[in-house]
């Protein structure tokens, strides 16, 4: 990895909300939100930036399932109690090919173990580099389902549920 990678503090949420590029070149998230700060920190059990060059260039946020649990996350087949939800990761598109994201990523899959929990998430069918990322973890896709949210034209996204590997087989 080309960069730094630390817990997220109060002072890097200004950096974070200027990342609207990721939205541009990505359309993550699909609705740019009026407010982006809620969206950007969910209540969470852990939260990452990555740094490049010195400035935030991503981040990823570990947070428990909300009750009662949305369908795609009932589509994992486990309870609550046993899962953490990976989420809010992105890296902005001039910091990309560094190692970023598989890093920020396996600090919030490496916090959901250190706690006892699968960790289990969902992505947009479209973000291919995110699909390529989580399967190249080992991670398993357990359904494809409706997102819970409407894109920009009305329509409802596709989204993929993956599932962390079992512990026994990292």
């Amino acid at each position: 990895m080309s960069g730094v990678l630390r817990p997220r503090q109060d002072s890097d949420l200004p950096a974070l909300v200027a990342l609207r590029e990721v939205h541009a070149a990505d359309a993550y998230p699909s609705a740019w939100p009026d407010d982006p700060l809620p969206f950007l920190t969910p209540p969470d059990v852990g939260a990452w930036v990555a740094l490049s060059g010195g400035e935030v260039a991503g981040q990823v946020v570990l947070r428990r399932p909300a009750e009662p649990l949305p369908e795609w996350l009932r589509t994992v087949g486990r309870p609550a109690a046993e899962l953490a939800v990976v989420s809010r990761l992105f890296v902005r598109p001039a910091a990309r090919g560094r190692g970023l994201a598989e890093a920020l990523f396996q600090a919030a899959w490496s916090a959901a173990r250190a706690q006892g929990w699968r960790a289990v998430l969902d992505v947009h069918q479209r973000n291919l580099a995110a699909v390529r990322l989580y399967e190249r973890q080992g991670w398993q896709r357990v359904a494809t389902v409706d997102g819970d949210w409407l894109e920009p034209d009305g329509t409802t996204p596709q989204v993929h549920v993956y599932l962390s590997p079992e512990e026994a087989q990292l």
